[in-house]
């Protein structure tokens, strides 16, 4: 073997060797790439690493079968790790959960509920949309899972608010909403521009072509010469919708063309909606799994083998060893069993990980009492009929509330089908957690009723049957999300980003996509790269 003699020549061996990870930690303990700089991509192990290097792959327990475990022990079979998943639940995807029929779950408080959808019908009762920049559209290509269409935002769905002034109340269609909030808006800031309110900050030539940017994106009128007061008015748009649709002949239509009055819209609140479908991660267009959210989670099990996940396994002890982990959990009958390991990657959520015992140091026990757990819940209501097509025109999308229901989701599957199934309410917070104080049939109860103000009877009399989750009281989850109230108080959140001793740690909640797939996928990356890079320096 050739030995090194220059520092290029070095670092070349090194990437052979220990692939893109170690090459990269090795620049920066060199001074040679800035510590701030961004990861290289990711690059999966290979079992030429191995073979090339002359080193043997380890073994490594993984807790947990969600999706950052499951992309975890994927991701280290490809270079041949012996992979073993424990999982305490009976299937895979942890919060990644498609409720269908016969879906059975018994809550911490001891409260069963069995699912009869039926006709197909199934609540993805965890996550339930991937936009389309995600890592999670590239790990659905690669393991084959078939993607449609998610409407995340729907013109013909409604804004509603209670206790909001004159509209109060009151189902106002999103393009209702969003044509006159522009409109108003557009006015306001068209009569203060060419007031001369903006002088200060804009050219003559400016200040014209944000004017007939305005008169576009606002609909409203133009200049009118000696009148301020009549000059760029907003008096309503075909943009609102029709009244009666155009049609043959001399149907013309008649547009909704007078808007709702300025303080009536400003009172409504229903403009601090609309920037919501702007958001990084919420910009159409976004995607679903055909069948359900849960065909990623069975599909990285398919990939990782079904021979290497053992469901019902409750972990009751994590151990360093030195030389490796030892993980006692609980077998078939409740029997204790013992598992070694190499490595650990645990990815349980850190409230539940705090309360299993464990050796693990005192700065990573202290790491993860610190992220807040939150709240949040989602009820699946099965209905007769789709009435939100055949009655008010709405194909998928998402009605906006301040109800404590706060959202109604329409399916974006199954359309002009017999039945159908709509998110009842998908909440957060302090309305998550009233709801999740209520048995399963007084959540529908309440559910039902608010809906109702919205859609009238038929919400209530078409139903035929629901099912409920509050992940507050869903075992082996405690929680939807977390949230940190820092990332660099204490040092927490950077504690768990590295390994204690043999243990390393990953999950959405230690990613910049908190609540997202996402974000675990990407958690799971850096610690297998991590891992490896570990492995590879050995």
């Amino acid at each position: 073997m050739t030995i090194p003699t220059t520092r290029r020549q070095f670092l070349q061996a090194v990437g052979v060797s220990g692939g893109a990870g170690v090459l990269y930690g090795t620049m920066g303990a060199l001074g040679l790439a800035p510590a701030a700089q961004a990861a290289p991509p990711f690059r999966a192990p290979d079992r030429s690493d191995f073979t090339l290097t002359g080193r043997s792959a380890r073994s490594v327990v993984v807790l947990g079968a969600g999706i950052a475990g499951l992309a975890t022990a994927y991701e280290l079979g490809k270079a041949g790790y012996r992979v073993q998943i424990l999982e305490a639940r009976t299937r895979p995807g942890g919060r990644n959960w498609t409720v269908r029929a016969g879906t059975t779950e018994t809550d911490l408080d001891g409260q069963t509920q069995r699912a009869r959808f039926n006709g197909g019908q199934y609540l993805n009762a965890g996550p339930a949309r991937i936009a389309q920049h995600m890592v999670t559209l590239d790990y659905c290509r690669e393991l084959g899972v078939p993607i449609e269409i998610f409407g995340n935002q729907n013109a013909d769905a409604y804004y509603v608010n209670e206790n909001a002034g004159a509209l109060s109340g009151q189902p106002i269609r999103h393009r209702e909403a969003k044509a006159d909030v522009y409109g108003y808006v557009s006015e306001l800031l068209a009569k203060a521009t060419d007031q001369g309110a903006l002088d200060g900050h804009l050219t003559g030539e400016d200040k014209e072509r944000l004017l007939e940017f305005l008169r576009g994106f606002g609909a409203i009128g133009g200049r009118v010469a000696g009148d301020p007061a009549a000059s760029w008015k907003y008096t309503g748009t075909n943009r609102r919708g029709y009244e009666v649709e155009p049609g043959a002949g001399f149907e013309a239509g008649t547009p909704k063309l007078t808007p709702y009055p300025l303080e009536d819209v400003l009172a409504s609140g229903v403009g601090r909606y609309i920037s919501f479908e702007f958001g990084y991660d919420q910009a159409m267009l976004m995607f679903q799994p055909v069948g359900g959210m849960d065909r990623i989670a069975y599909a990285l099990e398919e990939a990782v083998g079904r021979r290497f996940v053992t469901y019902g396994a409750e972990v009751r002890s994590i151990s360093n060893t030195g030389s490796g982990v030892t993980v006692v959990y609980d077998g078939p009958g409740g029997r204790p069993r013992t598992v070694t390991a190499d490595f650990c990657v645990c990815t349980i959520p850190p409230q539940v990980l705090a309360k299993i015992p464990s050796n693990l140091t005192q700065p990573v026990r202290d790491a993860l009492a610190f992220p807040v757990p939150n709240a949040t819940g989602k009820i699946g209501l099965q209905y007769r009929r789709r009435w939100w097509e055949q009655d008010e025109n709405i194909y998928s999308g998402i009605t906006n509330t301040n109800l404590d229901l706060a959202t109604i989701w329409y399916p974006s599957y199954g359309y002009h089908g017999t039945k159908g199934l709509v998110v009842g309410y998908y909440n957060f917070g302090a309305n998550a957690q009233s709801y999740a104080a209520l048995t399963h049939a007084e959540r529908e109860a309440r559910a039902v009723a608010q809906g109702v103000k919205i859609h009238g009877e038929k919400y209530r009399t078409e139903l035929e049957t629901s099912f409920s989750v509050a992940w507050e009281r869903t075992r082996y989850s405690e929680g939807g999300w977390v949230s940190w109230p820092s990332r660099t108080s204490g040092g927490h959140y950077g504690r768990l980003l590295e390994p204690d001793d043999r243990v390393y740690f990953a999950g959405d909640h230690l990613s910049h996509y908190i609540a997202w797939q996402a974000g675990a996928f990407e958690s799971a990356r850096k610690v297998v790269t991590d891992l490896h890079a570990r492995v590879m320096s050995c």
